[in-house]
């Protein structure tokens, strides 16, 4: 089970874009997220029939012990706990304030 997942909101702990927030788009292999609008890089793409062609800016991967998952209801970087329901389903739940975040 993974501690983050895609459209979980996340935290920016250390490298150069320290502090910022953003949402996770994908997850790549356990080791590595994109998040919209953080490490951005540009990438210049070819004319296509579809694409006028040009410079682009696009997130790039950015290492997941990098980052810290925010907690949806105290809005705080938290550490997830993986617990068991009564129904014996496992959650993921905040650390600090003991709130379900979700299913894991």
């Amino acid at each position: 089970m993974k501690n983050i997942k895609k459209n979980d909101e996340i935290k920016v702990i250390s490298g150069k874009d320290n502090g910022k927030v953003g949402k996770v788009l994908q997850v790549l292999n356990d080791k590595k997220i994109i998040v919209e609008k953080i490490n951005m890089i540009k990438r210049h793409m070819k004319r296509s029939q579809t694409f006028q062609g040009g410079i682009v800016d696009k997130p790039a991967a950015i290492d997941i012990s990098n980052v810290a998952l925010l907690c949806p209801s105290c809005k705080e970087i938290t550490r997830v706990d993986k617990s068991k329901v009564i129904n014996g389903e496992r959650v993921r739940s905040c650390k600090k304030c003991r709130e379900i975040i979700d299913k894991a």
